[in-house]
């Protein structure tokens, strides 16, 4: 594994851990006036739990990104949910943080959607209208399409089954069971 490979994985583990993006830490730092490493790590550490090695990342992101003038790493979702999708945000953050729960993995933005890959591509999550998201699984042909678990052949054929999600509710144990079979199927 290369070392920008190791540190986007380091990243994604951070989020995963603590449940918020990264854009969350720095606005934390930011709102501290805390400037000297040290003590934004210890800031992180004690009033936010953050492990060491945790804390040492964000706050060394924290830095490069003022030393650079420049916003933290753009996030691919951003363009996907401007205008009339912004209020699906939170539901595609939440839904991402179950994902992510499951290991590694990466995410490569597309036009409309963003394609979610290990080895092989496995998911797929696209803010279909302003008040859904779309779900796209790679499962096994075997899996039965019923009920919300849809067939996602008129949907996109690289995929195999659909699951609309319209509230935080929809993400549950069930849902979670089919995105953790199709995580494994892809390595």
């Amino acid at each position: 594994m290369d070392v920008d490979a190791a540190l986007q994985s380091q990243i994604r583990n951070i989020e995963a851990t603590y449940g918020k993006p990264l854009d969350h830490w720095f606005a934390v730092i930011d709102s501290s006036g805390l400037t000297k490493h040290t003590e934004v790590v210890a800031m992180l550490k004690g009033d936010h739990g953050l492990a060491h090695g945790a804390a040492h990342r964000v706050s060394l992101l924290a830095r490069q990104r003022a030393a650079a003038g420049a916003a933290a790493p753009a996030d691919p979702a951003d363009a996907l949910y401007a205008g009339a999708k912004a209020g699906l945000r939170p539901l595609h953050d939440a839904l991402l943080g179950e994902i992510r729960a499951l290991g590694t993995f990466d995410i490569a933005p597309k036009k409309g959607y963003l394609s979610l890959r290990c080895r092989k591509q496995f998911a797929m999550v696209q803010p279909s209208t302003a008040s859904r998201i779309d779900l796209g699984l790679i499962l096994p042909a075997t899996t039965p399409a019923a009920g919300r678990l849809e067939s996602a052949a008129k949907f996109n054929p690289l995929f195999t089954h659909r699951v609309r999600i319209t509230a935080a509710s929809d993400i549950d144990d069930e849902l979670r069971g089919w995105v953790a079979t199709a995580y494994a199927l892809a390595g």
